[in-house]
């Protein structure tokens, strides 16, 4: 069983611009279709860049798994991190043959270095794709849960969330959500 069948994926949309970059854009479609011809269990479509960003805005569910090159995908996680609540909440996973690298979309923020105010959501849902990636389900879906319960209660978020916490303080009610699930 292929990985993304393995995670429940069941459709891959490749984000292009082959029509105007027709030499870098049309080689990436090319592999996009080929790769894609290797897993028939795996629904594949594409769309050119500028209609999946308002694809992404009218109807984000009938997307799964996106794959676009690292311009398109910087600027199309930023656009669906605005659509769930801003850059603080979106993890973000390269995973390659052999190698594989979480971070948060945000990247490392320095110029709020040392503030203690970011939401740290991102980053702690960066490793929970990492532990995912590892197998190790149930860690990854406690950490999750731990998340959408202090989410849901409100107290201890940060400023972009509409709270006054600080990073260590929403981090710490988030710890303390896993430890009451033990």
């Amino acid at each position: 069983m292929n990985t993304l069948a393995g995670e429940g994926r069941k459709k891959v949309t490749a984000v292009h611009k082959a029509n105007i970059l027709k030499a870098t854009g049309g080689l990436f479609l090319e592999v996009a279709r080929e790769v894609a011809g290797n897993y028939s269990d795996i629904e594949f479509n594409d769309r050119i860049v500028d209609n999946m960003a308002m694809q992404l805005v009218k109807d984000p569910y009938q997307f799964d798994v996106i794959v676009a090159t690292n311009l398109f995908g910087d600027i199309l996680s930023d656009l669906c991190a605005g659509l769930v609540g801003g850059l603080g909440l979106a993890p973000g996973a390269n995973i390659g043959e052999g190698c594989a690298v979480f971070e948060p979309v945000h990247g490392s923020a320095p110029k709020y270095a040392g503030q203690n105010k970011l939401n740290p959501s991102a980053t702690i849902l960066s490793a929970v794709l990492m532990l995912k990636h590892l197998g190790e389900r149930p860690a990854a879906d406690n950490v999750t849960s731990a998340i959408e319960q202090v989410l849901a209660e409100g107290k201890s978020v940060t400023y972009d969330l509409g709270g006054t916490a600080s990073t260590s303080e929403m981090a710490d009610a988030i710890i303390s959500k896993m430890d009451e699930s033990k």
